[in-house]
């Protein structure tokens, strides 16, 4: 256990700068229209490592529980395993935004999704607010608008205590994977989820938004339009044979990752396992065989 918190504190310093040399064509087929060389050439830390280590660099675990103390039970069993972990609502209202500070302290990478909503000077304090705890990606709605957007992103751009590639990455929300064509009707949007993603997203670019939260079903899209560089969070993933429960665009880990996701969610289907040790190895390793293809 000693020895790998000490290996994991030597490769924080690269972790942090893994949102921005991560290749999506070095591990990947480019999608058809998106070119390699649109982009200047990174190194990025996943190129020429072996791809269980690559997974575990993309594997992001919701600690969707109730409590601190169940977050960090759950933290300990998946010692070794796991680099990422999703804090969200449940968790941060009732742990406090320490757990977030916690988790960093123990040299873990932290997605602190609340998906900001408001008038832009609000989500634009809240931004400020989220890196200082030290998190790594964090969630914005793309509905709050071009506006708010742009105010986030120049929040995160002004935190003076962060370079260029140590600041989080900003993830702009499209449509949450629980809504289908019938919910989007229900709040007066007529048309398919995967117009709307698309919709936003195009939105966020032009913001200068360059991260993005959709379903697996929206990633091949989202790629293509965004390029290599761009940053896409998958969640709504399930692996053969779990519970779909409230989602409604899912996919298989190795799905999501053929069609272009930068990063995986999982919640359930580990938080919820008899063993979830043995579930995050599943899902690891068909992340590395869909990586080897």
């Amino acid at each position: 256990m000693c020895l790998f918190r000490r290996y994991r504190k030597l490769r924080k310093e690269v972790e942090t700068k893994f949102l921005q040399s991560i290749r999506y064509d070095s591990i990947m087929p480019t999608p058809e229209g998106v070119s390699p060389e649109s982009s200047s050439p990174r190194t990025g830390i996943s190129i020429g490592r072996d791809a269980q280590a690559s997974a575990q660099d993309r594997l992001i675990v919701a600690l969707d529980v109730p409590d601190a103390a169940s977050a960090f039970a759950l933290v300990d069993r998946l010692e070794g395993r796991c680099h990422w972990f999703k804090v969200g609502l449940e968790l941060l209202v009732a742990a406090g935004p320490q757990i977030v500070e916690k988790l960093a302290a123990r040299s873990y990478s932290v997605f602190l999704d609340l998906k900001f909503h408001d008038i832009p000077n609000t989500v634009a304090g809240a931004v400020r607010s989220a890196a200082a705890l030290g998190a790594k990606l964090m969630t914005v709605h793309a509905a709050g608008g071009p506006a708010m957007l742009a105010a986030a992103r120049e929040a995160l751009a002004g935190v003076a205590s962060q370079d260029s590639n140590d600041r989080p990455q900003l993830l702009a929300v499209t449509v949450l994977t629980s809504m289908d064509r019938q919910q989007l009707g229900a709040i007066g949007i007529d048309r398919d989820p995967a117009a709307q993603v698309e919709s936003l997203a195009r939105m966020g670019l032009e913001a200068g938004i360059r991260g993005f939260v959709c379903s697996p079903e929206e990633v091949e899209r989202l790629r293509k339009i965004g390029g290599p560089e761009a940053v896409l969070v998958a969640p709504g993933i399930r692996p053969a044979g779990a519970a779909i429960g409230d989602q409604k665009r899912i996919a298989t880990p190795a799905d999501a990752l053929r069609r272009g996701a930068s990063y995986l969610v999982v919640g359930r289907p580990i938080t919820q396992a008899a063993d979830p040790a043995a579930a995050v190895q599943a899902v690891l390793t068909e992340m590395s065989a869909a990586a080897k293809l």
